[in-house]
């Protein structure tokens, strides 16, 4: 279904959702970051206090409302007549590339609540590498919606 009543809107829309997009994305670099910062820290101690106050804050008032600022943005994009060409195969390789990134948020979210609990199962090197993934996903997607490779 298209909406031709958001044409007028399509730049503005877009703005939008490049803005929450960086938000979220800039979430998505930091909060594995502070992941490998929190395995350094004692339990109980007031440095793993504050790191559970951060990593919260961060994901509740940052990148959980950017995320479906994004989401929101981007389906409405879609919508409008002629912006995505739904028979190229650059969509459903940005489509699958979002999904792997919705599916990284939900991991951070366990991830954090496990740290909350005290209960973190991973190393610090396990979070050094998870921090690439977002990285990765971002890669994809920019060029997928910018080059259209294929």
């Amino acid at each position: 279904m298209m909406i031709a009543v958001l044409a007028p809107y399509y730049l503005w829309i877009k703005a939008f959702h490049i803005i929450a997009m960086i938000a979220w994305m800039a979430g998505q670099f930091y909060l594995p970051r502070l992941f490998v910062y929190h395995c350094q820290a004692k339990v109980g101690s007031e440095e793993s206090e504050r790191f559970k106050v951060m990593e919260r804050k961060l994901q509740r008032m940052i990148i959980n409302p950017a995320m479906v600022c994004t989401a929101i943005f981007g389906i409405l994009l879609a919508l409008i007549p002629g912006i995505v060409d739904f028979h190229s195969v650059w969509w459903p390789v940005k489509i699958i590339s979002v999904l792997l990134l919705f599916g990284f948020h939900g991991a951070c979210s366990r991830w954090r609540k496990r740290f909350f609990k005290d209960q973190n199962k991973h190393s610090e090197k396990f979070y050094r590498y998870m921090n690439e993934i977002p990285t990765i996903l971002m890669i994809i997607i920019v060029i997928m919606v910018v080059v259209k490779p294929f």
